[in-house]
C-alpha cells in the first residue's frame, strides 16, 4: 500500500512509498481503512525532532476510517464500524485513569510508539506516536479506535482525533472558562481556532486572537474571536479591551518560548495562563519568585485538552450536530508546511485518502 515516510529525523520531506506492507490485526486489534487523515503542527515537530520519534516512520496521529478487520478477543468493535483515533489510548486501569485523568494514561501509548506498523521488505517502518495515519490502512490496539455513528462525515471525525478536542479541551477541561471572562488565544492554527470556540462556547465575552498572519486572524473571527491583533499590538489590545488588568485566561497554542512569555504576561493577576503547544525540552520559561507568588497566577500546562476520548469525542460530535462548533469551515483551512506539501501532491494525485489540512 502507499504510505507518505519520514525517512529521518530532520527531514524536511516524506517520501511516498507504494510497497508498503501492514500485517493482520493481532488480539485486542483492529485493521482500519482509512479515509480521512489531519496534518497536525505536531507531525512536523516529530519529522523536526521537536517532539521525540524513532526513524523511519509514517507521520499523521489525526485520523478516521472503517474497520476492516479485527483480531482475536475484539468484541466491543465490530467490521464496517466507522472509528476516530485515539492517538493517546486510554487503558482504564492505570493509576492515572483511575484517579480520573485518563488522558495521563501512557500504559498502551508507550507500548505501541515502541512497537513497528510497518515494513518494507525486512524494514521496520515506525507509526508517529506508534499511530501513523498517512497510509492507506492501520492496525491498532483496541483501546485506540472511538466508535462512531457513521453519518459523520470522515473530515470531520478526523479533526476531533486531536486539533479540536485539545483546543477546545483546554479551555473547557483545563481552563474551566468562565461565563463573562476575558480570553486571549496566542497562535491561531488549527489548535487555537479550537481553543478559541472552545472559549466561546464557555460563554467568555471578549477573546482575543493574536497571530503575525493577518489572514489567520479574520478566520479567527468567523470561529468565535471577537477581537484580533498582531504580537507588537498585543499589550495595547489587552489595555483597551481588560482596563490595563489583563485577560482572566490565556491560552499559548505554538510552544515556544517568546510566547510563553507572552502569554504569562497577558495574563492578569490572579488570572490563568494555559499552555496548549507542543515544545521541545529546552524550550524554557523563565520566571521570578517574586511574580510568581505576587502575581498569583494560575500556569497550567494542557495535555490532549484533559479529554477521555472515550467520552469528549461525542460531546465534540453532538455540539456539531447542533452547530455549536464549526468543523467544516476548519477543514477549508491551508496548511503552510512546505515540507510536506510535495507528498501531500502525490498521495492527492494517487487518491489513497482525503487529506484534511487546517492551519
Amino acid at each position: 500500500m502507499r504510505a507518505a515516510v519520514c525517512q529521518a529525523t530532520g527531514d524536511e520531506k516524506v517520501v511516498i512509498f507504494d510497497d508498503v506492507t501492514l500485517g493482520d490485526p493481532g488480539p485486542g486489534q483492529v485493521r482500519v481503512k482509512l479515509h480521512a487523515a489531519g496534518i497536525c503542527h505536531s507531525d512536523a515537530h516529530g519529522m523536526n525532532g521537536t517532539l521525540p520519534q524513532l526513524s523511519p516512520f509514517v507521520p499523521g496521529h489525526e485520523g478516521a476510517g472503517e474497520v476492516v478487520a479485527v483480531g482475536d478477543g475484539v468484541s466491543t468493535v465490530n467490521v464496517g464500524d466507522h472509528i476516530i483515533v485515539a492517538w493517546n489510548p486510554v487503558c482504564g486501569h492505570c493509576p492515572a485513569c483511575l484517579r480520573g485523568q485518563p488522558n495521563l494514561c501512557v500504559t498502551v501509548l508507550f507500548t505501541i510508539a515502541m512497537t513497528a506498523n510497518f515494513h518494507r521488505g525486512d524494514d521496520a517502518i515506525m507509526g508517529f506516536v506508534g499511530i501513523g495515519t498517512w497510509v492507506e490502512e492501520v492496525v491498532l490496539p483496541i483501546e485506540a479506535v472511538v466508535v462512531i455513528p457513521k453519518d459523520i462525515p470522515y473530515e470531520v471525525a478526523a479533526l476531533i482525533g486531536c486539533g479540536v478536542t485539545t483546543g477546545v479541551g483546554a479551555a473547557i477541561n483545563t481552563a474551566k472558562v468562565q461565563p463573562g471572562s476575558s480570553a486571549v488565544v496566542i497562535g491561531c492554527g488549527g489548535v487555537g481556532i479550537s481553543a478559541i470556540q472552545g472559549a466561546r462556547l464557555a460563554g467568555a465575552a471578549e477573546i482575543l486572537a493574536v497571530d503575525t498572519v493577518p489572514q489567520k486572524l479574520e478566520d479567527a473571527k468567523r470561529f468565535g474571536a471577537t477581537h484580533g491583533a498582531h504580537p507588537d499590538q498585543l499589550a495595547e489590545v489587552a489595555a483597551q479591551l481588560t482596563g490595563g488588568e489583563g485577560f482572566d485566561y490565556a491560552f499559548e497554542c505554538i510552544g515556544i518560548p517568546p510566547t510563553f512569555r507572552a502569554a504569562w504576561d497577558a495574563t492578569r493577576r490572579g488570572g490563568t495562563t494555559v499552555i496548549v503547544g507542543a515544545g521541545s525540552d529546552d524550550q524554557k520559561l523563565e520566571l521570578g519568585g517574586f511574580e510568581m507568588f505576587f502575581q498569583n497566577k494560575r500556569l497550567l500546562g494542557s495535555y490532549y485538552g484533559e479529554a477521555d476520548v472515550r467520552t469528549f469525542f461525542h460531546k465534540l460530535i453532538r455540539l456539531w450536530r447542533a452547530g455549536r462548533i464549526d468543523l467544516e469551515g476548519m477543514i477549508s483551512r491551508r496548511l503552510e508546511l512546505d515540507q510536506i506539501n510535495e507528498g501531500l501532491d502525490a498521495m492527492r494525485k494517487g487518491e489513497v485518502i482525503r487529506q484534511v489540512v487546517m492551519l
